[in-house]
């Protein structure tokens, strides 16, 4: 739709009008030029909907204070951060260490011999009970204890920061896969 040259020195005229409506609304003037803008450019993409002959100062206003009070109810959602802190909050670790450390965890893992790397996945990773591990495994008790302890050991090496078989290697051994259960496997490899 064509716009007339009536309709173009209209809406020039409204612009003193919907900036004071802007101010008594928003109570900012520089907010209330943003608003008066925003309903020039509503009003300008959607000048197809208006029909000529009726109130376009009504038609104005209304665009605008449907702007305004949209922006509002928008804005009171939102939660004020001026320094930062909640944003802050809301940030996430980035997911590569982790993955990394799965890496170096399975590759770990695949190094141990099958009968301890059974026996840790049996007892640390599935949460089965030494005596149910024995009985998966048939073997004794004891030897599955021995198993898990020796697995885990071999794991805290493998995994320690320090230098193969360091004392840093001591530091791992009750976090390595502790059972399903929420204990932790003890230093001897009792349960």
């Amino acid at each position: 739709m064509s716009v007339s040259p009536q309709m173009k020195a209209d809406l020039l005229a409204a612009i003193p009008s919907l900036r004071a409506f802007a101010v008594s609304l928003s109570g900012n003037p520089d907010r209330a030029d943003d608003l008066v803008q925003e309903t020039l450019v509503k009003a300008w993409t959607s000048i197809s909907s208006f029909t000529e002959g009726t109130n376009l100062a009504a038609w104005l206003f209304t665009i605008l204070r449907n702007l305004y009070f949209s922006e509002y109810r928008k804005r009171r959602r939102e939660v004020p951060d001026t320094d930062g802190l909640i944003a802050g909050r809301l940030s996430t670790a980035p997911a590569q260490p982790g993955h990394m450390d799965f890496l170096d965890f399975q590759a770990a893992l695949a190094q141990l011999p099958p009968d301890q790397r059974e026996a840790l996945i049996l007892v640390g990773a599935s949460g089965m009970s030494y005596e149910e591990a024995a009985g998966v495994c048939d073997c004794a008790v004891g030897t599955m204890k021995s198993r898990v302890n020796r697995a885990r050991g071999r794991l805290a090496q493998l995994l320690s920061p320090a230098a193969p078989g360091g004392e840093a290697a001591d530091d791992w051994r009750g976090a390595v896969l502790p059972a399903a259960s929420g204990r932790r496997l003890s230093r001897a490899g009792g349960g």
